[in-house]
């Protein structure tokens, strides 16, 4: 009985101790880079990966949800990071536009 109580409460721990990792958004860390150029179209948003993972990567993300860890000194990448901010900066431009005409 006490070796079954001592694990559920190691487990429990360790479900806690994982959990804010679990809550955050952007938790991934990369450890290989996905070596196909992603067409352009998909690629729905970004991000870099935070200073605390092994090697730094920018993650796109598809319209369907699957993410791609890619290395930032590639020149695509940066190509297509700069065409998603400029797509994100006239959508926000043209919404406030038409909110306040």
């Amino acid at each position: 009985m006490r070796i079954l109580m001592s694990l559920l409460l190691l487990r429990s721990i360790q479900l806690t101790s994982c959990a804010p990792n679990a809550l955050e958004a952007r938790s991934t860390c990369c450890f290989q880079f996905y070596k196909k150029k992603i067409p352009l179209k998909l690629v729905v948003s970004f991000y870099r990966t935070e200073s605390n993972c092994p090697m730094s990567a920018i993650v796109f993300r598809t319209a369907a949800g699957r993410e791609f860890c890619m290395n930032p000194n590639t020149s695509w990448v940066n190509s297509h990071i700069a065409k998603v901010n400029s797509r994100t900066t006239t959508a926000t431009t043209a919404k406030t536009l038409s909110t306040t005409v």
